[in-house]
């Protein structure tokens, strides 16, 4: 098992490079084809459902502007995974906004990478909501870097947080190519009081059975509810040097609007290493 397309979001953030480059290193161990996808920024459905031709009217100066400015990221993006001998990839751009257009790509890949919110980047408030939204809008994994990047050696030792949720289920059974390259894999289990057996054994074994090898930490969720939870979950990488964490993400979205669960949103704001999430 290993992931063979990986779709990464191309745009100007100053994130971007890092986000690329983990992107890149990933697709070459696997042995996995690249996708770099750039929106334009406009709605595809502003394309689809117009009864005008856009070309004549006062947007398509707009609008080749703003192709123009996803092709110059594009252009990086190129650079950077040329630079890998022998790599698959190829460059996309995309008539639409970035939240909706990754994930409808999404559903042509086995992982996305994304960046970690920056509300001080001007590339990315654009969309504040675009991680959740790609997240709990895809049926894969969705890889996010945290705006500080990731360090090199990037999961080789791995964080698993266990609920045995169906989202925490998901979230291991797609990150088993990860688990498997992985030095070191510790299954921190928020919910040890299980009547009858023990907790984090049954997961423990299924990965086992996919040549993992995992260390299991019980822990206790505390007082402070799910944020308690997601404070608790971070403070566990940094004491155990873990450098990827794999978590179910939690939530739902109405039309545009996101709601996610405490721990996803504690995560998100506050993650200082690589988190892989699956809804």
């Amino acid at each position: 098992m290993s992931y063979k397309t990986i779709l990464v979001h191309v745009d100007a953030s100053r994130h971007a490079d890092a986000r690329i480059a983990l992107a890149v290193r990933l697709a070459a161990v696997h042995g996995a084809h690249l996708v770099g996808a750039a929106m334009t920024g406009v709605s595809r459905f502003i394309f689809h459902g117009a009864n005008v031709d856009l070309a004549r009217t006062v947007l398509a100066g707009q609008l080749d502007v703003l192709a123009g400015h996803a092709n110059a990221a594009l252009a990086r993006f190129e650079a950077l995974a040329g630079a890998v001998p022998g790599l698959s990839f190829e460059r996309r751009l995309v008539d639409d906004d970035a939240a909706g257009g990754l994930a409808l790509q999404a559903r042509y890949a086995d992982l996305v990478v994304l960046s970690q919110f920056d509300p001080s980047d001007p590339a990315a408030r654009t969309d504040p909501d675009l991680q959740a939204y790609v997240m709990l809008n895809s049926a894969g994994p969705v890889l996010m870097v945290p705006t500080i990047g990731a360090a090199a050696d990037a999961g080789s030792h791995v964080l698993v947080a266990w609920d045995e949720s169906l989202q925490a289920s998901r979230a291991v059974a797609n990150a088993v190519p990860l688990l498997r390259r992985a030095a070191t894999v510790t299954l921190a289990v928020f919910t040890p009081e299980v009547t009858g057996r023990l907790a984090g054994a049954d997961i423990a074994l299924y990965l086992a059975r996919h040549g993992v090898n995992v260390v299991v930490r019980r822990e206790h969720n505390g007082e402070g509810g799910a944020a308690d939870v997601g404070s608790a979950l971070l403070s566990l990488a940094s004491d155990v040097a873990a450098n990827l964490l794999v978590m179910g993400g939690y939530g739902h979205t109405r039309l545009r609007e996101v709601l996610l669960g405490g721990v996803t949103q504690t995560v998100l704001k506050s993650m200082t290493i690589p988190v892989l999430m699956s809804h």
